[in-house]
């Protein structure tokens, strides 16, 4: 302890022996950092702070979700520093007078980026302008950094509510043109399908004939061939039963002949034929009735209505195989006719298969666009009716009364500390180039040899009196390196007090 002790004597003999080299040093550094510091101009911060609030139940419904919201405000948040963003703060505040050259706005929105800083924390929005130009007084810079900011603060609202309109409309306009051009090419497409349906009406499977419709006629021809022949069977078998039975019979004795006659056709309306043995039975009764009645002197002949009625029957079968035969005729001129022209034309098909999807895709497409149209509509009606997203100034821009940075008064007393360390310490240098003892004892051990004794110093009166002029000198010259501090610092507290 009592070697630490003696050093700190011994730099303390050091520098008071340099003191005067010390003390020039101390005020050059002094003067220097002040110098410099009083450069640097006092920058003002203005501060502003906004909530957005986003409604949470009708924009929901028709697609406008918080995240989409959100995801549009951060859009609007990394644009609000961009270059024609900034372009809009110089030229809507006095740094326009500035710019003379558009090499000059781009140093100016540059320089601008710098002293700019938007901070967001969840739905509050932060802005932070700053102004420290040298051109500028205090209560310039100070009205400049609310009047950036305030700018700053307009842009932004009206980049989220100004800006979505002129998106929404820009939107509208590329919908409408999109749904005008697509409607004309649906009308051509429409027009030139109706003209190609009237062209190959007879094979167009949409019109209900072509390959349908052959397919319809051929097989409305095999069932009216299936009737035919069951029509011709039917009218074979009147013809065959109108043979079989008299036109007549004679009348009287007792009634024996006509009832025979009745079960014969009777028997033959249940489809019996002559080989039946019942129906050969009944015309063995019929010849024997007849021989009988005839021996016995006969009577009058009179019309047999079994045989009428046949011929009735026969006549109406006669005419449905005659209209058969008609329709017949007419279906095999029909399926010649779609035969020969669907050989005539075998692509017409195809074609009109690739117009249709054709048509189909621009259906489509004009419907869907026409649906994103509407809802881009509706979502423009929500946000522009219902505030679906609400600017709420918290905090209007800040009028800054006392500067943000630099810290003079701290870099003012930093500068005074190091000075005078910096005089300290060049002492301290040239003591130990200039080495002196300044006792016995320092001497003894930095010899090692024995020292006997030390003559003193013996001040004249005059010397005496050079001293106390040099100490006060000294004093004086020291005080007022401080006093330069104090009136500095005075200066300072002076300037700021002027912005307000």
């Amino acid at each position: 302890m009592t070697g630490i002790y003696d050093e700190l004597r011994l730099i303390i003999h050091v520098a008071w022996r340099k003191r005067w080299p010390a003390l020039l040093i101390a005020w050059a550094v002094a003067i220097i950092g002040w110098l410099i510091i009083s450069l640097i101009p006092n920058g003002y911060a203005s501060e502003s702070q906004i909530s957005v609030e986003m409604q949470s139940l009708l924009p929901g419904k028709i697609g406008v979700v918080p995240a989409e919201r959100a995801q549009e405000i951060e859009r609007v948040k990394q644009t609000l520093i961009s270059s024609v963003s900034l372009e809009k703060v110089v030229r809507g505040t006095r740094l326009a007078s500035e710019v003379r050259t558009p090499a000059d706005m781009a140093l100016m929105v540059e320089e601008l980026r710098d002293d700019l800083s938007v901070k967001s924390v969840q739905n509050l929005f932060k802005i932070t302008a700053r102004s420290a130009r040298r051109g500028l007084s205090e209560r310039e810079n100070a009205r400049l950094a609310q009047e950036i900011n305030q700018k700053l603060l307009d842009i932004f609202v009206a980049d989220n509510l100004a800006g979505n309109r002129d998106e929404t409309d820009q939107t509208l306009r590329f919908f409408d043109e999109q749904l005008a051009r697509r409607e004309k090419e649906l009308q051509t497409a429409e027009q030139a399908k109706a003209d190609f349906e009237q062209r190959y009406a007879g094979l167009l499977p949409v019109a209900g004939v072509g390959g349908q419709r052959l397919d319809q006629a051929r097989a409305e021809l095999a069932n009216v061939d299936q009737n035919l022949i069951s029509a011709q069977s039917a009218l074979v078998a009147a013809q065959s039963q109108i043979a079989l039975t008299p036109s007549g019979s004679v009348m009287g004795g007792d009634g024996r002949l006509g009832q025979l006659e009745s079960e014969i056709v009777e028997a033959q309306s249940k489809g019996w034929t002559e080989s039946h043995p019942d129906m050969k039975a009944l015309r063995k009764q019929l010849a024997a009735a007849r021989a009988a009645f005839k021996s016995a002197g006969g009577g009058a002949v009179v019309g047999n209505p079994a045989y009428a009625s046949l011929r009735a029957i026969y006549a109406e079968r006669q005419a449905t195989v005659a209209g058969l035969r008609v329709r017949r005729a007419a279906l095999m001129a029909e399926v010649n006719s779609l035969s020969s022209r669907s050989a005539a034309a075998p692509n017409i098909t195809a074609q009109q298969a690739q117009m249709n999807r054709d048509y189909d895709v621009m259906k489509d497409q004009y419907d869907k666009l026409l649906k994103d149209r509407e809802e881009i509509r509706l979502r423009s009606d929500v946000e522009s009716q219902t505030d679906s997203v609400k600017f709420r100034v918290i905090d209007p821009p800040t009028y800054p009364r006392t500067p943000d940075a630099p810290n003079r008064p701290l870099l003012l007393f930093a500068v005074l500390v190091i000075a005078l360390g910096a005089g300290v310490a060049a002492a301290v240098v040239a003591g130990q180039i200039h080495r002196t003892y300044s006792n016995i004892p320092v001497l003894q051990k930095s010899s090692g040899m024995n020292v006997l004794g030390a003559i003193s110093h013996v001040a004249t009166l005059s010397d005496t009196a050079r001293q106390r002029r040099h100490a006060k000198l000294f004093k004086g010259m020291l005080l007022g390196l401080f006093a330069c501090f104090i009136v500095l610092m005075a200066v300072e507290f002076i300037q700021r007090g002027t912005v307000a």
